[in-house]
């Protein structure tokens, strides 16, 4: 059954993916597109909504997944009450782990923090988180999101320096950056 099937694939993103998340995009792709529940496209428009929407990116992608997923699965399956009931459980489920993991770790971490083995622990840990986040970004560069034609290719890594320079440099505000990416989008593509 499809909502098992999602438990045990956010679980598994749940207690894996460290890091926040952009750490977590390699996870849900792996577990998500793979399966087919929904097509790399549609992964690349999910983490582009969930950048815009407030809340974290892993809850906004459950809660989404968890709407389609029963839909694409079986045609038996495409009622919206479907959808609802796969986005409540996928959306409980990706936190469900963070939940008892503050809850019951959260003490013992905070008790023993000088300790050299939970120092240890975390220092193992951030070279891991820096190296999720930079397969987030090699993920993220596909061609549902920079186009397969070598002209796509140019405009949308000019695009992209546009930005990321206006964001370093100047006191343009993100949302702002948004929107104007979006028009220049809509107008060159």
């Amino acid at each position: 059954m499809i909502y098992l099937r999602l438990i045990w694939s956010y679980l598994k993103i749940g207690f894996f993916g460290f890091g926040g998340g952009y750490a977590m995009l390699a996870l849900i792709e792996n577990e998500i597109v793979t399966p087919g529940w929904i097509t790399e496209q549609m992964f690349t428009d999910i983490v582009a909504i969930s950048q815009m929407t407030p809340g974290p990116i892993g809850i906004n992608s459950a809660t989404y997944i968890g709407y389609v997923a029963p839909g694409v699965s079986s045609p038996a399956l495409q009622s919206p009450l479907f959808g609802i009931l796969g986005s409540i459980v996928c959306t409980l489920v990706v936190v469900l782990p963070s939940f008892v993991l503050v809850r019951y770790a959260g003490h013992y971490i905070a008790r023993h923090r000088e300790s050299p083995v939970i120092k240890g622990i975390f220092k193992g840990l951030r070279p891991v988180v820096v190296g999720l986040i930079a397969s987030a970004a090699l993920l993220l560069m596909n061609g549902a999101n920079f186009g397969t034609d070598t002209a796509d290719i140019a405009i949308s890594a000019a695009l992209c320096a546009g930005a990321l320079a206006c964001a370093l440099f100047t006191r343009i505000h993100p949302i702002l950056l948004i929107i104007l990416a979006g028009i220049s989008g809509y107008f060159i593509f």
